[in-house]
């Protein structure tokens, strides 16, 4: 596989091997994961399950309680987080392709845990994706507890209504931002604009998969571009990430989208961008020292579609330095976070998906 050619000129190095770990394997196409103490995870499977995973990598039964899921193509049952007071609480948060009328939508609900972690309790769709569509594409689906407690939700432009991401009478290529109970804060950028959705907090994006606070608690977040020009951006309040009007991609076969503008007033461009894509898909910001200094403050993004992780060092919001990290993993790359234990734990999508924890 080559080096990545990339749309902007940086150093692009190889990093030197780590070891990888299977912690558990047996998952279909697991989506999402999230640490519930003792070693234990929460992982999501894309057909409509959820699961203990133990610390010997043991797999739990499916929790009952979760709610009907359209299972197609991209959607499913997708991310999960547990809430900041979560050993309090036991409250977690998931995302999910929910079926109605018309279609379907990316939907976020809110459950507790049981004590015996065997099911949902208390479930509460907290907001529905507007309006359903019959698309099988394009859910978006990560959510980040801000640290003022709101709940940002990202949701993608379900491919056929890519120009909806445009207007904010929709929530098509939208991020969101909730209270816990599902309502719009106040402070949200759109809420005394008429004809606009108070939930909405940035919007021209097209299918957000990778979402992640950094270290001084703003918002990061990446997205898959058409044909190239996958993005990452750092969303802000009532701003415009230009899709589908610019775009560093093109057509599927070739084409521009458009009028094949990469560039508009009153449109922000990326922070980084690939040409070609990589399909990005988690993300996690490197804070503990498990893999030394130079690490500490770094981003990690999966690769599904070379199947790694890439590591990308920061001066600010600029990216100095990409680093492909070895050994290529053989599988699409789902999900990255840094766990408690401060290691990196991946998810593979795939038929027999594992969790993998990579050690330095």
């Amino acid at each position: 596989m080559g080096v990545l050619s990339l749309a902007c000129t940086l150093p692009v190095a190889v990093a030197a091997p780590l070891k990888v770990e299977t912690v558990a394997s047996g998952l279909e196409h697991p989506w999402g994961l999230a640490f519930i103490g003792d070693g234990r995870m929460l992982v999501t499977e894309r057909p409509g399950r959820m699961r203990v995973v133990a610390a010997d990598g043991t797999l739990g039964p499916p929790l009952a309680g979760l709610p009907k899921v359209d299972a197609e193509r991209q959607g499913g049952l997708l991310d999960v987080i547990t809430d900041s007071a979560f050993a309090r609480n036991r409250m977690v948060y998931f995302c999910f392709s929910e079926p109605g009328a018309g279609g379907n939508s990316t939907a976020l609900a809110s459950a507790r845990l049981s004590d015996d972690a065997s099911r949902l309790e208390n479930l509460k769709v907290l907001f529905s994706q507007q309006p359903k569509i019959p698309s099988k594409l394009h859910f978006g689906c990560r959510i980040v507890e801000a640290r003022d407690q709101t709940l940002f939700l990202t949701l993608g432009d379900r491919y056929q209504r890519k120009d909806d991401a445009q207007t904010l009478d929709n929530h098509h290529g939208k991020i969101v931002r909730l209270r816990k109970d599902g309502t719009a804060p106040h402070d949200n950028p759109f809420t005394t604009r008429p004809g606009a959705l108070p939930d909405i907090w940035s919007y021209g994006h097209r299918n957000l998969q990778g979402a992640a606070l950094a270290p001084d608690g703003r918002l990061w977040t990446h997205e898959h571009g058409p044909q190239g020009g996958d993005e990452i951006n750092r969303p802000e309040a009532g701003k415009n990430y230009g899709w589908p009007v610019i775009t560093h991609g093109e057509n599927y076969g070739g084409g521009t989208i458009g009028a094949g503008l990469t560039a508009q007033v009153g449109m922000e461009q990326p922070l980084h961008h690939w040409v070609p894509s990589i399909a990005p898909s988690g993300m996690a910001f490197v804070t503990s020292d498990r893999y030394g200094k130079g690490w500490q403050g770094s981003l990690l993004v999966g690769s599904l579609k070379f199947q790694y992780v890439v590591r990308l060092t920061l001066n600010g919001t600029t990216v100095t330095q990409e680093e492909k990290l070895q050994p290529t993993l053989g599988s699409r790359v789902r999900d990255v976070r840094q766990g408690p234990d401060g290691f990196i734990y991946l998810l593979t999508d795939a038929p027999n998906g594992r969790v993998l924890r990579l050690v330095p």
